[in-house]
């Protein structure tokens, strides 16, 4: 169905679509590029939320050449009036006569519409080329749209025998450098940033993205049932921050409000924070991505309430001994049949780290 050229000019397109990883949230990644008698006459990408999407970039950049030409979208073109005009009415106007999409858009103001609006003005739509790659590149946005919550994906350092921390807490660091960095990749990817009370106690981070080339922070969110968020804390001093609660302490929520804080109040069991509330709530925020580094408590708590969708392992070659704490607090498994499963999808090497992405495999 599709020619190798089709796949060379949509290869493209997702490679430019990658140049939004850090900045496009809550909107998805998007590229498209414009292609008459084998030559490319214009492409583009989306670059924030409130600018031009990328079909009006490329056309821009294509003019009159667009007439008769073919465009290769890694998403459906949009037919709905949102902070711009539909793109698909764009591609009509400019003579576009094929579109090739990678895969169809699963926000229901558009998910399939798009194609079908292209189809009645006599446009040629096809729908399906090198979709694997592009779902992979809007997982987050995936995930918001059909399920109604972020993608949780979590961070955790560990040395070989499985520790992420001494008996005392202290896990600064674990891992080398490099690995480190490539952590705060991940982070600028992600629109949120969660952690616990706990390990903002214990380690004090700023929960921000550093060393890495980006114009935005994720959203910082800290569980913290009771409150206990000292003044003090850098996470703190500057940027959004989002404090979810099981009860509100008047006292406490205002002073932490003074420090510019939001608070949320989401009771669960036993007094804790509604987790998949929490999520829920973060998708309504326009939340892709959560991007988790937390504790053993917190990570054991995500996993049992089947929240967790992918894992960013990194080991470091060293041993800490059977007292220091593992990676989740989880209760024991009677049976090695209620093992979790991975799927595991990338192994390579940071630096001296051996860094680990698996996904928990479906029951």
């Amino acid at each position: 169905m599709y020619s190798a050229a089709d796949h060379e000019h949509m290869a493209r397109a997702l490679r430019l679509a990658e140049l939004g990883l850090y900045s496009t949230t809550p909107n998805p990644r998007v590229a498209c590029v414009i292609v008459k008698a084998g030559v490319v006459v214009g492409e583009g990408w989306h670059r924030r939320a409130g600018e031009p999407h990328a079909e009006i970039h490329a056309l821009r950049a294509a003019g009159n050449a667009a007439r008769g030409a073919t465009a290769y979208v890694t998403l459906e073109p949009c037919s709905h009036h949102g902070r711009t005009p539909p793109c698909a009415e764009a591609l009509i106007a400019a003579g576009i006569s094929r579109v090739v999409a990678a895969m169809e858009d699963p926000n229901p103001q558009v998910a399939g519409r798009g194609l079908a609006l292209l189809a009645a003005a006599g446009i040629t739509a096809e729908c399906g080329l090198l979709e694997a790659h592009a779902r992979e590149l809007n997982i987050g946005f995936v995930s918001r749209m059909t399920r109604g919550r972020p993608w949780l994906r979590m961070k955790l350092a560990a040395s070989l025998d499985g520790k992420s921390a001494l008996e005392n807490g202290v896990s600064q660091w674990i891992t080398g450098s490099p690995a480190r960095l490539d952590g705060h990749r991940w982070r600028a990817r992600a629109c949120a940033i969660l952690t616990g009370s706990g390990t903002v106690r214990g380690d004090d981070p700023q929960l921000n993205v550093r060393d890495v080339d980006t114009a935005r922070q994720p959203l910082k969110v800290v569980v913290d049932s009771r409150l206990e968020l000292p003044l003090t804390a850098r996470v703190l001093d500057g940027g959004e921050l989002l404090v979810a609660c099981a009860s509100v302490d008047a006292r406490r929520s205002a002073a932490l409000r003074e420090r510019g804080a939001q608070i949320l109040c989401l009771p669960g069991n036993e007094g804790r924070v509604d987790l998949p509330a929490l999520l829920a709530e973060l998708a309504r925020r326009g939340v892709n991505e959560v991007h988790v580094e937390g504790g053993f408590k917190l990570n054991g708590a995500l996993l049992a309430a089947g929240l967790v969708d992918e894992l960013l392992l990194y080991l470091a070659p060293c041993l800490i001994g059977d007292a220091a704490r593992g990676l989740f607090d989880l209760p024991a498994l009677e049976s090695l049949q209620d093992k979790r499963r991975l799927l595991i999808n990338d192994v390579r090497m940071v630096g001296a780290d051996l860094r680990i992405l698996a996904r928990l495999a479906k029951s």
